[in-house]
């Protein structure tokens, strides 16, 4: 019997946005898979954590193709943005707790390309007078990312309703960012 490989990568990943310290044995179990079939796709924790990051990346990028960032007012394209995004929320909220997928020179640079196509929304935000700029484009991605864990973890918890999560990330930014007129 033939393993789908990304089949497996999904349970793990829904079983690790829950319960991040999970063991192996856990995600060969939710994946219902042995952990002797697991462990021939992937040799260990640290080779799963670099696919569900190969993953969580590709489906990162195409969230942000599918959001048409240059299309409309920047307020418009982050709300496009926090809702393409959110069917990965959990996973990138799982990956930005791994510490090990941010240290030295193993860094994918699949990151970077995510953290330029965001932080250029935000410049473009300033820079057409929607967003604050004492706060910096960089800070703004930043926020953005944490609001988009503490979402899907509060999703996840049950104490937020899936529907609200596209809403309450991007008003609360988007209010908070938002340049006033200085009286």
């Amino acid at each position: 019997m033939s393993v789908d490989r990304d089949q497996v990568l999904r349970s793990a990943a829904a079983l690790l946005t829950r319960k991040g310290s999970a063991t192996m044995d856990e995600v060969a179990k939710a994946a219902g898979v042995s952990r002797a079939t697991l462990h021939r796709h992937f040799a260990g924790r640290d080779a799963l954590v670099r696919a569900l990051e190969d993953l969580g990346l590709r489906e990162c990028l195409a969230a942000l193709d599918d959001a048409r960032l240059d299309e409309g007012t920047a307020h418009d394209a982050l709300r496009r943005l926090v809702g393409e995004i959110q069917p990965a929320a959990g996973l990138l909220a799982f990956l930005v707790t791994e510490n090990a997928l941010f240290e030295g020179e193993s860094r994918h640079e699949g990151w970077a390309r995510i953290d330029d196509r965001m932080t250029a929304l935000f410049r473009r935000g300033q820079r057409d007078g929607e967003f604050r700029i004492d706060l910096t484009a960089v800070w703004l991605t930043e926020a953005l990312y944490g609001l988009i864990s503490a979402g899907a973890w509060a999703v996840l918890d049950g104490r937020v309703a899936a529907n609200d999560f596209r809403h309450m990330i991007a008003e609360l930014l988007i209010g908070g960012a938002r340049r006033r007129e200085e009286p």
